[in-house]
């Protein structure tokens, strides 16, 4: 009887939850509807009113799928007595839960952190700016570490022509000639170069400037409030603007432009003819412009390797924004937003749980009826029944026996008639 009374109260649970059951299955599938239409109006192009009725049929042609669904499987995975067949519909379960997750739950995701994702998206994407800006701008100034070599040759030769002028430090005789005129000349150039190196600063200076504040207002974009789609829109003009003040950033190194006036000083160099007096003298200023040439050339090694070595880093790949619906965004960071992608598959397939509680309640019930007696397992009313079947029989059988004793008896009786006079006599002398 504990059996009995634990199988007819599983039975009867089974049967007062099955209303909350569909109540519960269809709160369920709306809400999906809901998070699915949010998800994919986000995806849709058009006007606002294709947009809205489109995501509005997607998303109950979605919301009735999964309530149909889930109800076959309410319905039928429990009943499977068979391990093939439930087998089959598990594998079926399987499948459809796949389906939904390829059609719901990921707008559902979409619509739960669509916007956190596509924020991510643009913080990125700021990031990598930010390092373009930054190697662009390093790769400017690096030039300008060539400075100081350059202005301390002209100085260098400057000094050595005022030293020839003043006291004949180099030829030794005083005074202005070829080798003060080419020390001279040697240094106006450096002073040239190192006026471009200067400029140059000031130009790279002013762009990293402009730089900074298209980065400021796109940092401003990704963390100001409001809706995400206007914000990524200008977030990716000013992505359009910064490229390109990266690239002129880029195109003011100085790199190229000392390598090539450090080859000018060394292809260009033109001694002047000695212009000494005497033979002597002349025969001097031969040999100390012969020592410049050979200090020229040597200057004009150094600063070409120096600028060999800037001209060999790599330069800033153009680097261009690509938006991201909040859908795609989703997708593409779904790593981090693990917990709104649980609670999206969660919508779609917590009916699972449900199939798998009526599938162990069944097999409970089957199982303790099985070690019951045959009459133990007739309900109160399945006796009724049974009752009023037997006293149907019992009574339509013992009318027929009725009917059968009454044909046998009429056919057997004979018909009694009166006694005459001459048949009573012959009686009464038979007796005596």
């Amino acid at each position: 009887m504990p059996e009995q009374n634990n199988a007819a109260k599983i039975k009867l649970g089974i049967e007062n939850l099955e209303v909350i059951s569909r109540f519960a299955l269809a709160i369920l599938a709306l809400a999906s509807g809901v998070y699915t239409y949010l998800g994919v109006r986000s995806l849709l192009d058009g006007s606002s009113t294709q947009v809205f009725f489109a995501a509005i049929v997607y998303s109950t042609a979605v919301s009735v799928a999964i309530y149909a669904f889930w109800t076959y499987l309410l319905k039928f995975v429990p009943l499977m007595q068979d391990g093939a067949r439930r087998l089959a519909l598990f594998g079926t379960m399987a499948l459809g839960s796949l389906m939904i997750i390829a059609m719901s739950s990921w707008l559902n995701a979409a619509a739960l952190a669509g916007s956190a994702a596509t924020e991510q998206h643009l913080a990125l994407q700021l990031e990598g700016y930010v390092e373009d800006l930054d190697k662009a701008h390093a790769n400017a100034l690096s030039a300008q570490s060539l400075l100081p070599d350059v202005m301390r040759a002209s100085e260098r030769f400057k000094r050595l022509g005022d030293e020839e002028q003043n006291s004949g430090a180099l030829t030794g005789t005083s005074g202005s000639g070829s080798v003060v005129q080419l020390l001279s000349q040697m240094g106006n150039q450096l002073d040239e170069l190192a006026t471009t190196i200067t400029s140059s600063k000031a130009t790279s200076a002013d762009l990293f400037t402009e730089g900074r504040e298209h980065l400021e207002k796109m940092r401003t974009l990704v963390s100001a409030p409001g809706a995400i789609q206007p914000r990524a829109d200008q977030f990716g003009s000013e992505a359009i603007s910064l490229a390109g003040v990266i690239a002129s950033l880029q195109e003011t190194s100085i790199a190229p432009s000392v390598r090539r006036a450090a080859e000018d000083l060394s292809l260009g160099f033109i001694a002047p003819i000695a212009d000494g007096n005497s033979q002597d003298l002349a025969s001097r200023q031969n040999t100390v412009i012969d020592n410049v040439k050979a200090s020229v050339e040597a200057q004009s090694t150094a600063l070409a390797k120096a600028a060999d070595v800037i001209l060999a880093e790599p330069r800033v790949a153009s680097r261009r924004f690509v938006p991201l619906s909040s859908a795609e965004a989703v997708l593409r960071y779904a790593g981090d937003f693990v917990p709104s992608w649980a609670g999206a598959i969660s919508i779609d397939l917590l009916p699972a749980v449900l199939v798998l509680i009526l599938s162990i309640a069944h097999s409970a019930i089957r199982q303790e009826r099985q070690n019951l007696d045959p009459a133990e397992q007739i309900t109160a009313a399945e006796m009724m029944r049974a009752v009023a079947l037997h006293n149907k029989m019992t009574n339509d059988d013992t009318s027929e026996k009725q009917e059968q004793i009454k044909e046998q008896v009429a056919s057997n009786t004979t018909v009694l008639r009166p006694v005459d006079s001459e048949q009573r006599k012959r009686i009464e002398e038979s007796r005596s």
